[in-house]
């Protein structure tokens, strides 16, 4: 992938569906997984994932139902279900054997997802950095709760009011406004008759049970942890990353002065620093 493009070539059949991902760097290079969260995709981390491509063999992924993934009623898209699904891809990537462990980031529910099959399902990584992760009761905005309460009933808006929520409800996890280019890119796998109920089924199918299974587990890891957090992040406020951080044994937490939720984008150069030098 160069420039501008994003674009994910390889296809995984999950237990959950079809998975588009893509790898970028040396073969040899030691890799490093990258994790979205919602409502976004894998596009999130296209800057940091070719930064890191000059050192390191990177592996970005849409989860199901999400992005360029597979989206279909009835599909299993809870954090229960992602977390399973990493585990699948790690082994079909090879990166499960001794030594061969990679390093995570991840970002928003990424987090949760990264930390289930780390502490349920036995993945083993090397180093793990968390951004501004979902990891902590309560969390979801009284938006999120009130569109996964609802779904049936939003899923029947109007195409044109449905973007315009979207839009809205994305670009609010920037605390200095996306690019219009960007929010599009952003907004557009949840439109359309496919994308339309997927963006409302993904809200449904979580809740604060797939934290709340793994929350006292914090203390057991036992791998070097960075945490790094937007200082102005108005979806998931710094207070849990310092939290978080104080939880996790020799974790350390790097706020980002000026980013929001969407570190990425909104101060991709100050992440992408920090991000080099816990890997390494």
């Amino acid at each position: 992938m160069t420039g501008t493009e994003w674009n994910l070539d390889r296809t995984h059949r999950s237990s959950s569906g079809e998975v588009r991902w893509a790898a970028l760097g040396a073969p040899d290079a030691p890799p490093v997984v990258l994790l979205h969260g919602t409502p976004f995709s894998s596009y999130v981390w296209r800057g940091p994932a070719r930064a890191l491509a000059g050192r390191h063999r990177v592996f970005v992924w849409d989860m199901p139902g999400y992005g360029a993934s597979e989206k279909r009623a009835g599909q299993d898209v809870s954090l229960a279900a992602q977390g399973r699904v990493f585990g699948e891809l790690l082994d079909a990537w090879g990166l499960t054997g001794q030594g061969a462990e990679p390093a995570v980031v991840a970002h928003d529910f990424g987090g949760c997802v990264a930390l289930r099959a780390h502490l349920l399902h036995g993945a083993r990584f090397r180093r793990l950095a968390l951004v501004d992760a979902v990891a902590l009761a309560p969390w979801g905005s009284p938006a999120y709760r009130l569109l996964g309460g609802h779904a049936e009933v939003f899923g029947q808006l109007p195409q044109g009011l449905h973007r315009a929520l979207v839009r809205e409800y994305v670009g609010s996890a920037s605390a200095v406004g996306l690019p219009d280019g960007v929010l599009e890119r952003l907004v557009e796998p949840w439109c359309g008759a496919e994308g339309q109920p997927a963006f409302y089924r993904q809200i449904a199918r979580n809740d604060q049970r797939f934290t709340d299974e793994i929350e006292g587990r914090y203390g057991e890891i036992a791998l070097p942890t960075l945490l790094c957090w937007g200082a102005d992040d108005s979806w998931i406020p710094v207070e849990r990353g310092r939290e978080l951080a104080a939880r996790i044994p020799g974790a350390r937490l790097r706020l980002i002065e000026g980013a929001g939720h969407l570190v990425q984008e909104d101060a991709p150069a100050e992440l992408g620093v920090a991000l080099s030098e816990f890997l390494g």
